[in-house]
């Protein structure tokens, strides 16, 4: 009879690997996916969901829909709106105007840490509200109306 190591609480130490990266960057904001963890720990997706779940019950990490998890700081301000939100507030941020070309899916993917269908999900929203123009495959989107206040609040 083989001899293997006890699974029981492997992902108590994942879950502590993690909180020592936290600490000593400071400027986490993400936590590695899910195939980070299990490519560096040698586990299953199971396993690595617990040590997340440990995270979120000790107030260290959130799920963020569509996103990685997020790390909880105290004092630190979270966006917690939904990404088509984020991304029209672009707009009014960079003082694009009607007409303007919007930045690209891939673009807009890498600024928000999420992958691109997430992104392209979001932008299919603006464009069924009217606030950027659909370019279609290889096409740039455009601004189609600028959110006043009222419609971003």
């Amino acid at each position: 009879m083989s001899q293997q190591a006890n699974p029981r609480g492997t992902f108590l130490k994942i879950a502590d690997a993690v909180k020592r990266q936290i600490e000593d960057d400071p400027d986490m904001t993400d936590l590695p996916s899910l195939a980070e963890v299990m490519r560096d720990h040698k586990v299953s997706r199971g396993v690595a969901l617990r040590a997340f779940g440990v995270l979120r019950q000790e107030g260290v990490a959130e799920p963020a829909p569509g996103e990685r998890w997020r790390v909880l700081r105290s004092g630190a301000r979270v966006d917690r709106r939904p990404l088509d939100e984020r991304i029209a507030d672009i707009i009014t941020a960079e003082g694009l105007e009607v007409g303007d070309a919007f930045p690209s899916a891939s673009a807009l993917a890498d600024r928000f840490g999420v992958s691109r269908p997430t992104v392209t999900k979001a932008l299919e929203k603006l464009e069924t509200a009217g606030v950027l123009a659909g370019g279609g495959q290889g096409k740039v989107r455009t601004v189609r109306a600028v959110p006043t206040r009222e419609e971003r609040s």
